[in-house]
């Protein structure tokens, strides 16, 4: 039997309302095919989230680009705790149950040729750190990045990124992409984010990485970490990303970029490192910066310049199991942390479609603010005194950027610690 439609009469958006709605949906427009009130009451109860057995979900009715922002921050999580190790499987069930054997051989030949590619600034592709994800990533929490100073593309700088949180969110959307801008906000300046050692043990996953800049904090040496890593990544909810470090600091990669004599680089360093992820905490700063001298060393013998960078909203976006210091879980994360390099955190964000749990970070700004750079003469063999000298310096500079910006970023009451 044909559908009988009524005549087209009273205009378009009347003949569809009547032809080709449903009848909820009919209920929220008024005889012109316009919004009454029930539809005014039907979309504000779409936009409101609901409980379930506890669990809060999010809205039915969220914006298309709020959608695809969240997409895009889960890709970023999926990608960086998935990449690595399904490509690491998937070239091992190449070579051990296809005919496609040749795969794998000829990517182990060509990953041994350009093994220490990332300890010579990687191999950046612009149109990578362009991708429009990197945007929507920014857009998600929103990410913000604030210059307060020029900075002189001649010269090379070691840019000192705090606090550490628990994925260095701020960071990454920063100078790890082309989110915000990084480029034309300081024009003639390449960054490069330091991240891990183990990160370019994984086939595939390294080229990702490089693609984006990104080099590691660690020259690889041990390449029985390429087997090791991937079982400390497995319980996704209880470690840190960037904790996994299991071979002692080199500075190949650094000093490669900060010798660089046509300038222009910035080598990226979050500062603190996996011990002050265990401190992140929604509304505490705390930095772990008294004993860490070591960038200060390697910056006076390249003379490059140093940069305090501090990122306001860093440790909001995750919930942490309170971890106070004596408390019998801090032991055994501090333990942990001295024998295995490695300190499990306890954390939680919310889901794709709820709000309750997951891994995703909650929606909740970062402001990351670059300071002024601290210019330091060339020293081949700086003295303990020297570098303390400039250490105070860089703290005395950080502790300014905090409490200058404090009152319009941050909580006006929130307070700076560093251990």
């Amino acid at each position: 039997m044909l559908q009988r439609y009524t005549p087209y009469q009273g205009g378009v958006q009347k003949y569809i309302m009547t032809n080709f709605t449903s009848a909820v949906e009919r209920e929220g427009l008024d005889s012109n095919g316009n919004d009454g009130q029930n539809g005014r009451n039907l979309r504000s109860s779409l936009r409101k989230s609901r409980k379930v057995f506890g669990v809060e979900f999010a809205p039915l009715d969220i914006p298309w680009e709020r959608r695809m922002q969240t997409l895009a921050v889960t890709s970023w999580i999926a990608t960086f705790f998935l990449m690595g190790p399904v490509s690491l499987v998937f070239l091992i069930y190449l070579l051990l149950y296809t005919r496609f054997w040749f795969i794998s051989l000829l990517y182990l030949t060509w990953f041994i040729y350009d093994l220490d590619q990332c300890n010579k600034g990687g191999r950046s592709w612009q149109w990578v750190r362009h991708w429009k994800l990197w945007k929507r990533y920014c857009a998600y929490f929103p990410i913000r990045l604030v210059k307060t100073d020029e900075l002189d593309p001649k010269r090379n700088y070691l840019f000192g990124c705090h606090p550490h949180g628990i994925l260095c969110s701020g960071a990454f959307g920063n100078f790890a992409t082309e989110g915000n801008d990084v480029k034309n906000v300081f024009p003639g300046i390449i960054p490069h984010l330091l991240t891990l050692e183990g990160h370019y043990l994984f086939p595939f996953y390294r080229e990702y990485l490089m693609c984006s800049g990104n080099i590691p904090k660690s020259k690889i040496t041990l390449i029985i970490n390429a087997f090791t890593f991937p079982i400390l990544v497995c319980p996704l909810s209880l470690l840190s990303p960037d904790q996994m470090r299991s071979c002692s600091a080199s500075k190949s990669s650094i000093n490669y970029l900060l010798s660089r004599p046509e300038g222009g680089h910035a080598c990226v360093v979050v500062v603190g490192g996996s011990p002050e992820s265990l401190d992140s905490h929604p509304g505490s700063y705390i930095v772990q910066l008294t004993k860490r001298k070591g960038f200060i060393k390697i910056a006076l013998r390249h003379g490059a310049s140093l940069v305090p960078i501090f990122s306001f909203g860093e440790t909001d976006i995750y919930d942490q199991v309170a971890n106070p210091e004596g408390s019998l879980l801090r032991r055994i994360q501090n333990k942990l942390q001295t024998v295995l390099g490695l300190a499990p955190c306890f954390f939680k964000g919310r889901g794709i479609f709820q709000y309750t749990w997951g891994l995703v970070p909650q929606r909740r700004p970062i402001t990351t603010v670059v300071g002024s750079p601290i210019h330091l003469d060339k020293v081949e063999n700086p003295t303990q005194e020297e570098i303390d000298v400039i250490h105070k310096k860089y703290v005395d500079s950080l502790i300014q950027l905090f409490y200058t910006h404090r009152e319009k970023y941050a909580d006006p009451t929130a307070e700076l610690t560093v251990l």
